[in-house]
């Protein structure tokens, strides 16, 4: 596979040249939303075996080697070139595939209201050859320790087909918001709890979960030690059962870092207790705030090098969000809220009101302002191929057991095209 930013003045039909394919496979794997009208900026994923490079000045055929981590003999041999005669700016070399490792892929995936609509149920198929782990959000754990269950339709003959194991989130929301008195009820009720176990038992079995995921949230500092105890006592419960046991963590820098969203969760603990967290490291960028790419590398990689320092690699599951946000400008806090939108509705608009794409390196991240009909300007941030090379790549380097999505639902072709080239997901 390969990443093509369109530069101005390029078509379809001369990409596919450059690349020894066809207009037709690079709208296929793209669903391309715009086929006739590409838009500057934008990131197309080619569905070539490999890829090709075009040599740059100052490139040399040991540097280029280095740049892709393949011997320079070898190099040479695949592009039937002297390793003696110097490279010429603008040739163009063929770079054989990367070496996949094994991953874990998480999808989190929400029903609103009492079913499923059949869009999403599509959505879960189509993602579920993808994944390890189908999440349905959410079990809600009530009052009285029983748990508020959410539509599930076919996702467990959906996880079933595609040897996905089924996950049950369970959490303290509570009038649609995480409740720190709902969590500090059931952690320091030891009846309760032991009940919330039996009935967690009782639906898992029913349904075939075989994960169950606590995604407790802005609980009080005071009850961090109690969560704690409770995930000892559920871990060694759902053992018993075969099962394991996960959690979600909010994103964190320091083991003292203060504020509601973060003081009760004990990365080290976690780390020791469940068999993987999800981290949550998305939302930089969010609907009630100032524009801003919604998973910037630089914050994302300061929170999971943190989280090594506490617990294995191999334990941690990187969050990644599978949307970006519309903001209407001037931002105003407390103002309108941003509107979530899908990586393809953002080409739309791209394409819609005629405007280049840009790109931020430092955040790695994708954006770009329109200004719309009534004269209103707006800024947008998504994810494209970049954006999730760069998140996959820092996967590698830090070896995460993997990758888990919020949320199902939102289109995002190129993300799966790149997931397959770059890793071998694991099922279980």
């Amino acid at each position: 596979m390969q990443i093509h930013v369109v530069q101005s003045g390029q078509t379809l039909s001369g990409i596919a040249q450059a690349y020894n394919t066809t207009p037709e496979e690079i709208v296929q794997a793209n669903k391309l939303p715009n086929p006739n009208d590409l838009v500057v900026g934008q990131a197309l994923v080619i569905p070539i075996v490999g890829r090709f490079y075009w040599v740059q000045r100052g490139d040399s055929l040991w540097s280029i080697s280095r740049k892709f981590s393949i011997p320079m003999q070898q190099l040479a041999e695949i592009n039937r070139i002297s390793l003696n005669i110097p490279l010429q700016v603008g040739q163009r070399l063929y770079i054989p595939p990367r070496t996949k490792r094994r991953a874990e892929f998480n999808g989190y995936i929400e029903p609103r209201g009492t079913t499923v609509s059949p869009a999403l149920e599509a959505s879960a198929r189509q993602a579920a050859p993808y994944l390890t782990y189908l999440a349905p959000f959410q079990f809600q754990i009530q009052r009285n320790a029983t748990l508020k269950e959410p539509p599930l339709n076919n996702f467990p003959s959906i996880a079933r087909a595609n040897r996905v194991t089924l996950i049950m989130v369970v959490t303290n929301i509570e009038n649609e918001q995480f409740s720190d008195e709902l969590g500090a009820l059931i952690l320091n009720n030891e009846q309760l709890q032991n009940r919330l176990l039996d009935n967690i038992t009782t639906i898992a079995k029913k349904y075939g979960f075989r994960d169950i995921h606590f995604d407790m949230e802005y609980l009080r500092p005071e009850d961090r030690e109690a969560y704690n105890a409770f995930l000892r006592k559920a871990k060694r419960r759902f053992e018993r059962e075969g099962w394991m046991i996960s959690t979600a963590l909010a994103p964190k820098t320091s083991a003292t870092q203060r504020g509601r969203w973060y003081e009760a969760h004990d990365y080290r603990a976690h780390g020791q207790i469940v068999d993987f967290v999800v981290i949550m490291t998305y939302e930089w960028g969010y609907s009630g705030g100032p524009p801003m790419a919604v998973s910037p590398i630089g914050p994302v990689r300061r929170v999971l090098e943190y989280a090594i320092s506490e617990m294995p690699a191999s334990k941690i599951m990187m969050g990644q969000n599978l949307y970006g946000y519309d903001w209407t400008l001037p931002y105003v806090p407390g103002g309108p809220y941003a509107r979530a939108i899908s990586p393809q509705q953002a080409i739309r608009l791209a394409s819609q009101y005629n405007v280049a794409i840009e790109y931020d390196t430092n955040a790695q991240a994708p954006h770009f302002r329109y200004r719309d009909e009534s004269g209103k300007e707006h800024e947008v941030w998504f994810e494209d191929a970049r954006s999730i090379q760069a998140k996959f790549n820092l996967v590698k380097e830090l070896g995460l057991r993997g990758i888990s999505y919020w949320k199902l639902g939102l289109d995002f072709p190129q993300n799966w095209l790149l997931l397959t080239d770059n890793f071998t997901v694991v099922k279980r």
